[in-house]
């Protein structure tokens, strides 16, 4: 299938990996460019620049198809060396970066006079048009229904998605809730390019985390996600668990007044428990609502043939009986 997203990074398969914080790491990038996606490394999940050099090395070795990093732009107290991380991209030559958070614009033209592709993780339309107005090649727009920070507009993607259509010029992918083949010729029909799946890519055989995080997804249902930090306006849809429960309690009993510093035992420094160690209590962990169409841990190839496969039947079968 050929999309302007197969087009713009070279893949097989209009399907994109997003960047997982303790997940996207070189065995999962490098397991879903194998399979004709395009595989993304979570760049911050690495401690340090060299880290990440040596991270994108081991990514070289086990694929020689086109694989990109994830850089996600965020206020912290200890702000990352983002010149080093770009500095590492570059010279490892991954030619497709996914951004998030913060405006990309300041470290754009480093990224563009080095041939790379850019595309950012947009939950709105208007954030979508500021993306394609400083220059980036694709947005991947991203539904109430996704897991991590689905934003604050809470518009699920059977809007978001047309909406974005009737405005871009640049290709899109739609992300959020998105698990088969089903979804992925919605997914198109609606104005997309392509696919970004994260949760399901966590529930795969090269998926480098524990075996507990994948069977709490095989367990769970599409009604066992919930929002946490609604009232710090940094909304992240989580799977629940009793940290959630005991983080939603302090949100209601403090109102207004809750800071950070508040739930950061549930919050700070849970995804190395939770995703290695497989203490799945430990605290708050991003998770989809697309839990709920997740039944099996196939490989990344059988995954990404089937979505495909599903797609092609779909569309050469049941809507061309439609059209006819």
């Amino acid at each position: 299938m050929k999309t302007r997203i197969t087009e713009l990074f070279g893949i097989e398969h209009p399907i994109i990996q997003g960047g997982m914080h303790y997940v996207g790491f070189a065995e999962m990038a490098a397991a879903v460019s194998n399979a004709g996606g395009l595989g993304i490394i979570t760049g911050l999940t690495q401690r340090t620049p060299d880290d990440l050099a040596k991270e994108i090395a081991r990514c070289r070795e086990m694929t020689d198809k086109p694989f990109g990093v994830n850089l996600t732009f965020l206020p912290m107290v200890n702000t990352p060396d983002y010149p080093g991380y770009i500095k590492a991209i570059i010279e490892g030559g991954v030619k497709a970066v996914e951004t998030a958070g913060n405006n990309p614009a300041k470290w754009l033209p480093v990224l563009k006079d080095a041939g790379i592709k850019v595309i950012h993780k947009c939950t709105s339309v208007r954030h979508s048009l500021k993306a394609e107005s400083i220059g980036c090649d694709a947005v991947s727009v991203d539904g109430f229904e996704c897991g991590g920070h689905p934003g604050e507009d809470d518009v699920p993607n059977f809007i978001l998605l047309p909406r974005a259509a009737e405005e871009l010029t640049i290709p899109f992918v739609a992300s959020g809730g998105v698990a088969n083949g089903k979804q992925l010729v919605a997914a198109l029909a609606m104005g997309a390019d392509g696919i970004n799946m994260g949760t399901r890519f966590i529930a795969t055989v090269e998926a480098p985390v524990h075996d507990n995080v994948k069977q709490a997804i095989l367990a769970a249902s599409e009604l066992d996600t919930r929002l946490v930090m609604r009232p710090l306006r940094n909304t992240e849809r989580v799977l629940n668990n009793a940290a959630v429960e005991r983080l939603l309690a302090k949100e209601k009993a403090l109102g207004a007044d809750i800071k950070f510093e508040d739930i950061i035992e549930e919050v700070a420094g849970v995804y190395p428990k939770i995703m290695t160690e497989g203490t799945m209590e430990a605290g708050a962990w991003s998770c989809g609502m697309v839990v709920g169409l997740i039944h099996d841990i196939p490989t990344c190839k059988a995954l990404i043939d089937g979505i495909m496969a599903e797609a092609d039947a779909i569309i050469t079968g049941r809507l061309a009986r439609f059209a006819a």
